[in-house]
């Protein structure tokens, strides 16, 4: 909630529902999860979250506002978990069943850090519907030596560079996977960091909700090419 560039994004509406609770009931749609944790900050304005986690039948955790290695691990750790799943929560339009394909790619075991994030080896993704995998065992490994504070704040720079796209630390071997050729729009953004993409998301969510709460990212796609770039005058 307290984001500085869009303050209380987690609560906005979505088709009639706060966006976080908008992720929860996609993500519940995947079938290799055990438990969900919505993992949020001590803080008092993070209040509401731990309300909207426990509301959707999920679990909530609170942890370090700064220090997201700590939360994760204590997260994790408080649950027993054996493989982590990072779902960014400011991602409202998570595509379940490639959550499933990239936890069934980790667990062949080709990689300590596997990601559908983003263009990690050109992977062809759209930016938003995908997640990180890596071990609990690797979390703690990085828990107990990480001291930079930007990699304390962003998990991922353990393991990769996201900007620059190469991998970090030789210690730990890199995967993905590639989106399927019917949506490989690594043009899409689907993130909501600023008012403007907010208004993007809601846009898609009131098109696509009343017809169908469970829309898949091809049908995303189609509204973004047929509808959404016509009415923006970008296509024709």
């Amino acid at each position: 909630m307290g984001s500085t560039r869009l303050p209380g994004k987690s609560m906005m509406d979505l088709a009639g529902a706060p966006l976080i609770g908008r992720i929860i009931e996609r993500v519940k749609r995947a079938k290799k999860i055990n438990k969900i944790v919505l993992a949020t900050t001590k803080k008092s304005e993070d209040d509401i979250l731990e309300e909207v986690a426990l509301q959707s039948g999920i679990y909530a955790f609170r942890g370090s506002e700064n220090d997201l290695v700590d939360r994760y691990y204590q997260a994790a750790k408080a649950f027993n978990a054996n493989i982590v799943l990072r779902l960014p929560a400011d991602n409202p339009i998570p595509e379940p069943s490639e959550y499933d394909r990239i936890i069934e790619y980790h667990l062949r075991g080709e990689s300590e850090f596997s990601s559908n994030i983003t263009q990690i080896n050109k992977n062809g993704y759209p930016d938003g519907i995908g997640a990180e995998v890596f071990n609990f065992n690797v979390l703690e490994e990085i828990w107990q030596r990480c001291t930079d504070s930007q990699k304390r704040k962003h998990l991922a720079l353990n393991f990769y560079d996201y900007c620059n796209q190469k991998a970090v630390d030789s210690l730990y071997r890199v995967g993905t996977i590639d989106c399927p050729v019917e949506f490989s729009r690594p043009d899409l953004v689907l993130d909501v960091n600023t008012y403007e993409e907010y208004k993007f998301i809601r846009e898609i969510y009131e098109y696509l909700y009343p017809k169908n709460p469970d829309f898949h990212i091809i049908d995303v796609i189609k509204w973004y090419d047929n509808i959404y770039l016509k009415k923006a005058g970008k296509y024709e």
